[in-house]
């Protein structure tokens, strides 16, 4: 019988170790190699070796390229990061700048307040 955590700090820790052994699938949709996309590229990557070292899937799908794949996921703007796991499927749009809110999203970060 495993002991539940009483207090949110135990909570918290709890979740920051079942997060860190969670593999991730990521896709990144780009539009060709304009700035924004590369910017996108450089900063997922940033992040992903920084937080999710060793990891995490990481697939770069060109939409101009790959059309197809771009329609079976729903891609309506370029870039796009699709994290398909750990669940829940969750997408961010733009040049994936704000790092803050990419690991929200991610789940490798408490939003504030919580």
């Amino acid at each position: 019988m495993t002991k539940e955590p009483k207090d949110s700090v135990e909570i918290f820790e709890k979740a920051i170790r079942g997060s860190r052994r969670k593999k991730y699938l990521l896709r990144l949709y780009i539009a060709g190699t304009s700035a924004k996309s590369t910017r996108a590229i450089d900063n997922l990557k940033k992040i992903c070796e920084e937080h999710l070292a060793g990891r995490y899937d990481l697939e770069v799908i060109d939409i101009y390229q790959q059309p197809t794949l771009a329609e079976g996921e729903q891609i309506i703007a370029a870039p796009t990061l699709v994290k398909a796991l750990p669940p829940p499927l969750r997408k961010f749009i733009g040049d994936l700048a704000d790092t803050e809110r990419i690991l929200v999203g991610l789940d490798l970060r408490p939003k504030k307040g919580e």
